[in-house]
């Protein structure tokens, strides 16, 4: 059949000039938006069914043309984004996603702990490598995901050229405070660290006020410092640690403090990261590995600076460092004449991998919650580990029994949790997190 003419009626050419009309838009289902309804009907239809970062394209029928036959790179994959926001959001509350990211951290928190342990029975005496070894290996884990979600579309050109100096500034409080850490650790006691840790969340509540103008009503402020309370009372019960902090003296334990005041300075400026790439990007927040990436290769620089230092810290003149390197792979592989590497590379490479994945999970609960949230969740694994060191572990020997205070503060450190999370369950669009004020 012959295709009709294009007509015109009198009375809509005097009003107006001829339209021609953009293809219509189509759902993620293939239907084509309001295909026989007029154009401002049609117009308004898509306005009305666009979520708010996709009225830009509607209400231009050109850039909606442009944005749904666009396939460069450098596009702003929405249409892809939206589609998995919407395909994983079906049946699930924002609360329940969060719920689940934050079990995803507890779990792994709780295994990143006990296989650091297990890691430590092969490595006894190249506890230096592993730490080195973990740092600069998730530099060419993390690219090697970001580049293979580059070519996927996931990350695009424009999160890649977000400036460098929120990620140099990542990198430089890491560095740091991974290198007061390790100076403070190897003068404290292993029982001192977790209650010293605990000043962490503290920090974490004054930044997060400071510097995203975050306000925390009294339940929640009483909830976290339920939650520190706890984790004391599970460690500090039957350890000696009092007796151990007047052994030390006070300039380490402030050493301490100081690295996990850094270290939660870090948590905060990734949270900044986000919330203004959200504003910046037309995708949406940036990807979680560019975050990764970027923050861990500028460690691994920092962390090359320091390395005399750190080295020293360890035990390892630097000299001999090269040598202790040689030493350390040989043990981690389970090779050559080293004796006492038995469990290597299984031990090494399980924790390395989990605590990839608990890096990774704490990311995304970050991204998607808060550095409080965040932190509060990764605190929750240390009761759990605790009593994971009291079941039969391979190669650890004779198992730990569990310390006199441990329901006790068990059963703060939740009340302490369920302080903070139950009125944000009730008013989650207003009190738990905003991300956009």
């Amino acid at each position: 059949m012959a295709p009709s003419p294009v007509t015109c009626r009198p009375s809509a050419a005097r009003h107006r000039p001829l339209l021609l009309r953009a293809p219509a838009p189509r759902s993620a289902d293939g239907a084509a938006l309001g295909l026989a309804l007029p154009l401002r009907r049609r117009e308004a239809l898509v306005l009305a069914t666009a979520r708010p970062h996709e009225r830009w394209i509607a209400a231009d029928p050109w850039a909606s043309a442009r944005a749904w036959t666009s396939l460069g790179r450098g596009r702003c994959a929405a249409a892809g984004q939206v589609a998995g926001r919407s395909s994983a959001g079906v049946g699930r509350s924002a609360g329940m996603e969060v719920a689940i990211a934050a079990a995803a951290v507890v779990a792994m928190g709780t295994g990143n702990r006990v296989l650091y342990k297990l890691a430590l029975v092969p490595l006894r005496q190249y506890p230096f490598f592993l730490a080195q070894f973990a740092t600069f290996g998730y530099v060419v884990v993390y690219f090697s995901i970001l580049y293979l979600r580059y070519q996927a579309g996931i990350v695009t050109d424009e999160m890649l050229s977000l400036p460098q100096k929120p990620f140099l500034a990542v990198g430089l409080l890491e560095a740091f405070g991974a290198a007061a850490g390790m100076a403070a650790g190897a003068v404290l006691s292993g029982a001192s660290i977790p209650i010293l840790s605990q000043t962490y969340l503290v920090w974490q509540l004054i930044l997060s006020a400071i510097f995203l103008k975050r306000r925390y009503r009294i339940n929640e402020v009483a909830g976290c410092f339920l939650v520190a309370i706890g984790v004391i009372i599970t460690v500090a019960s039957g350890s000696g640690t009092s007796a151990s902090f007047k052994s030390t003296g006070i300039l380490w334990p402030l050493l301490m403090i100081i690295s996990f005041f850094l270290q939660a300075a870090d948590t905060v400026l990734k949270e900044i990261i986000f919330i203004d790439a959200s504003k910046k990007l037309k995708c949406g927040s940036v990807d979680l590995f560019v975050v990764n990436s970027y923050g861990s290769a500028y460690q691994a620089l920092f962390m090359c600076l320091l390395l005399p230092f750190l080295s020293k810290l360890w035990g390892v003149p630097f000299h001999v460092l090269p040598t202790y390197i040689k030493d350390g792979a040989a043990c981690f592989l389970n090779m050559g004449s080293i004796s006492g590497c038995e469990g290597a590379p299984l031990l090494p490479l399980l924790f390395v991998l989990v605590n990839m994945g608990y890096n990774i999970s704490l990311l995304h609960l970050l991204k998607m919650s808060s550095a409080v949230i965040s932190s509060l969740a990764s605190t929750f694994s240390v009761p759990l580990s605790i009593y994971a060191f009291t079941l039969p572990l391979p190669y650890i020997g004779v198992a730990s029994s569990l310390p006199p205070g441990f329901v006790v503060g068990a059963a703060v450190l939740t009340a302490g949790l369920l302080l903070y999370s139950l009125p944000q369950a009730q008013h989650y669009g207003n009190s738990f997190h905003n991300k956009n004020d």
